[in-house]
């Protein structure tokens, strides 16, 4: 990573999904975003009851319901959540009987490797089949400078912006509680990371407020006490700007770090490249996140990918410094992951720093991330997979 100017703590991965190798063109993009008033669900449960998506009250409520204790409902999440174990007869201090009469009635679901791609630069990528034969991307960024795990939210996409390679999946369905949750269960498992602090950032496949319930639920089961424990000053929830979930995760008692996908500085531009925007304008997002809550030390990160010809100019530097004059904020630049299928390119470092230093300048802490996992396609932006079930 290379920093300019006033830097915080270093910047985070982002949106883990986007690409480019064709030349620059400029692309309008007529996106139908009406599918975000009836969302796609997740499957219906079928079959036993998946604890993996439960809280420790709603696991003791069931204990008590197959005659337990209800204390051994909280014992049964931290064999889960904690040292990761999913078979029963493993759960040495539960009674055997009640270990029994969960083999019948309960499932631990729990994402499967399906492959694991290491990157020259330590990264770790992990294709992982869901229940139903989805797949779905997990990473792990060492070094960062924590140990960072990138997760998913959704089965590809429904945002389409422009420069990303997971929005060309479109959107097959949400993940669960017990999906989103699960992989940082097998990537915690898999790294040995069960008993080691380490970030996690929501930034994978998917936007997280598109899923919100199911999003929030796993972070809630992430941060228990009974679990992982994972304080949300460890986690950062990256999204392009969904308001209604903004206003909600306002209210939110388990609060992560917001990072806002911005890429842009006019309404215009911000339409064509993130068509969100359409729906929710530019306008309206930087209205929610002057009024979003932050702690006394806490600042709203803007993630700005630079595309070359596109957004890269002083120009642009200049609107950005006036569009977040009076927030606390702090801003990852991102020069473009490029891959094909993405019509834009990645500028050149000169015209990089020529924009993080208008930026400084003007007192905004900048920073530029420096790709991680480009050679196993694990980079921001560049989450995608092969369609499946």
């Amino acid at each position: 990573m290379r920093s300019i100017g006033r830097l915080g703590q270093p910047a985070l991965p982002f949106r883990c999904g986007f690409p480019v190798s064709v030349p620059f063109r400029r692309v309008t993009m007529h996106v139908d975003m009406s599918d975000l008033d009836t969302p796609i669900p997740p499957p219906a449960p079928a079959g036993p009851t998946d604890l993996a998506g439960l809280t420790p009250d709603e696991l003791s409520a069931l204990v008590v319901e197959l005659g337990g204790k209800a204390f051994q409902g909280r014992q049964l999440f931290r064999w889960i959540h904690r040292k990761g174990v999913t078979d029963f007869a493993a759960m040495t201090t539960l009674p055997k009987v009640l270990r029994a009469r969960l083999a019948e009635q309960a499932v631990v679901t729990t994402p499967e490797i399906v492959r694991r791609d290491s990157s020259a630069d330590g990264t770790t990528k992990l294709l992982l089949r869901l229940d139903d034969g989805r797949q779905i991307e997990s990473v792990f960024i060492p070094d960062t400078p924590s140990q960072t795990f990138c997760i998913s939210t959704q089965v590809g996409c429904a945002m389409k912006c422009g420069f990303c390679l997971t929005g060309t999946m479109g959107l097959a369905r949400h993940l669960t509680a017990a999906e989103i949750a699960g992989q940082v269960r097998v990537l915690a498992r898999e790294l040995g990371f069960l008993d080691t602090p380490f970030n996690i950032v929501v930034m994978g496949m998917g936007e997280p407020l598109h899923n919100y319930d199911a999003t929030m639920k796993a972070l809630n089961l992430l941060g228990s006490e009974e679990g992982l424990h994972v304080s949300p000053r460890r986690v950062t929830l990256s999204t392009v700007g969904i308001v209604p979930g903004l206003e909600k995760l306002a209210k939110e008692p388990y609060m992560p770090n917001l990072a806002i996908s911005l890429h842009a500085t006019t309404e215009e531009q911000r339409d064509r490249l993130v068509p969100i925007n359409r729906k929710y304008p530019l306008a309206q997002l930087m209205a929610a996140c002057r009024d979003f809550p932050l702690k006394k030390r806490s600042r709203i990160t803007f993630e700005y990918v630079m595309l070359a010809g596109e957004n890269d100019t002083p120009a642009d530097a200049r609107r950005l410094v006036k569009l977040l004059g009076g927030l606390k904020a702090k801003v990852n630049l991102l020069p473009l992951n490029e891959a094909d299928g993405i019509p834009y390119t990645r500028p050149s470092d000169e015209r990089v720093d020529a924009f993080a230093q208008i930026l400084a300048n003007a007192h905004i802490t900048v920073s530029v991330r420096k790709s991680r996992g480009r050679d196993i396609r694990a980079a921001c932006g560049q989450l995608a997979v092969e369609k499946s079930a």
